[in-house]
């Protein structure tokens, strides 16, 4: 399978809090839109530290990742991230590495997208373009 990327757009969580609780403007939340790699190897999304900084997003804690190739590192953590990929929002803590943005499983899983491998794209689930479908069993 060749490479899938996602035009996104990355929201900080907390700003829009504090933008429903009237404590600050619409125009102070704090975004960066960006072209991500759509990674299905990976659990957690992935950003890297500049657009972690630009957006104002706090580390919270370290993690324990694991890669590939099984090496492993402790690596920081986000306070939750809101996603906005095709339509769709999630919202979670993102690891905090590497130079490109990774759409990880718990996104894609949340958002109800699914990886076109022949026409390596992002689609909307089939069965239900029209709205997220959780399971939950």
């Amino acid at each position: 399978m060749g490479e899938v990327r996602v035009k996104i757009k990355i929201i900080n969580a907390g700003d829009e809090a504090l933008f429903r609780r009237k404590r600050i403007e619409k125009h102070e939340i704090r975004f960066y839109e960006t072209d991500a790699l759509v990674d299905t190897g990976a659990v957690p999304s992935v950003l890297p530290i500049e657009i972690v900084q630009k957006i104002g997003l706090e580390i919270i804690r370290k993690e324990r990742a694991v890669y590939a190739n099984n090496s492993s590192e402790n690596v920081d953590v986000t306070e939750p991230v809101t996603f906005e990929i095709l339509g769709r929002r999630v919202t979670e803590e993102a690891l905090v590495l590497g130079d490109e943005v990774l759409i990880g499983q718990i996104a894609l899983e949340r958002t109800d997208l699914l990886v076109d491998c022949p026409n390596q794209r992002l689609i909307k689930n089939p069965a239900h373009p029209d709205q997220i479908v959780m399971r939950v069993k």
